[in-house]
């Protein structure tokens, strides 16, 4: 959707199983890349500053369409979960190399983007609180949170809040025991912009009540580990300034999508999405324009300067 308005993006697949990746490319194409040495990824990219070998590769990045260029994923990105596990404690006593291993990625990312002009960078993590994705949100100004109705989102909403908000503080620490001014270290803002609640049915207009008791507690409960802000309320999620969007679950147009390796805003009757199915493409776009213009315009508030000429 930033590319439909016009805004020049980076896509970062810091996912190990590199699902993203495999949304925008063919598997042929996927083969291509892992059969290549040195891999044009971002585990390639980054590779020669945790072998000790060298610094960071300015990376490879893959066409996707005239605004959208990606830094695809890789597998063996899980390999360097031990290095940055190392270096982060390191980074305390001031360890020149540690600290180019913590912001390799962010680096990279940074690379890619000046040599795209891209006006603004996504990064996909994994769902989990490890060091690879610690070393990931470094490079990010702002952290979205997709919310499924469900209790163990719920609880994983608990787990991140407090644990990016200690990485966010560390990182602030340990940049200023950087030893060498020329190493570009990122901000590490990793700032909240909100949540989005995910794939929930619609009866009526108003969610199915097996998701309501779920979606009903998402206000307090980022109010509370996110913001680390005391509960304002029996605030409904339709009425906090928090939630981003509501995305329904738009059921057969994703696998439609998956399969032709378009949005599911964008699909044609070509691409099966015949009859009903358009009028479910329409809101669909409708839906991802509003949440792409809303976080865009919190990112503005923020100061981060993103102004493609059609907003």
């Amino acid at each position: 959707m930033l590319g439909q308005l016009g805004v020049r993006v980076i896509v970062a697949d810091l996912d190990p199983q590199a699902n993203l990746t495999s949304l925008f490319l063919t598997e042929d194409r996927l083969d291509e890349l892992f059969a290549t040495t040195p891999r044009p990824t971002l585990q390639g990219a980054v590779s020669p500053q945790f072998r000790g070998v060298g610094d960071v590769r300015p990376p490879v990045i893959e066409p996707i369409a005239d605004c959208i260029g990606l830094l695809p994923g890789d597998l063996e990105l899980s390999r360097f979960e031990d290095d940055l596990s190392y270096a982060w404690p390191k980074c305390q006593d001031g360890d020149e190399r540690s600290f180019r291993v913590m912001s390799a990625f962010a680096r990279a990312i940074e690379m890619a983007g000046d040599q795209f002009q891209a006006d603004i960078a996504l990064v996909d993590v994994g769902p989990n609180l490890g060091p690879l994705n610690r070393s990931a949100l470094l490079a990010c100004d702002f952290v979205v949170v997709p919310l499924g109705a469900d209790l163990l989102s719920l609880q994983g909403l608990r787990n991140m809040g407090p644990t990016v908000r200690g990485w966010r503080d560390a990182w602030q620490d340990r940049r200023a025991k950087n030893p060498d001014a020329s190493i570009t270290l990122p901000e590490g803002g990793m700032q909240p912009l909100g949540y989005i609640v995910m794939r929930h049915a619609i009866t009526a207009g108003r969610p199915a009540r097996a998701y309501s008791r779920w979606i009903a507690r998402m206000p307090a409960q980022y109010r509370e580990y996110v913001l680390n802000a005391p509960d304002g309320g029996l605030e409904e999620v339709s009425n906090d300034p928090n939630c981003l969007a509501q995305l329904k679950d738009y059921r057969s147009l994703m696998p439609m999508a998956q399969e032709v390796r378009k949005p599911m805003f964008l699909l044609r009757p070509a691409d099966g999405a015949f009859g009903g199915h358009q009028e479910a493409v329409r809101l669909c776009y409708g839906d991802f324009k509003a949440l792409t213009l809303q976080i865009m315009e919190r990112c503005r508030s923020h100061t981060l300067t993103v102004t493609p000429e059609t907003c």
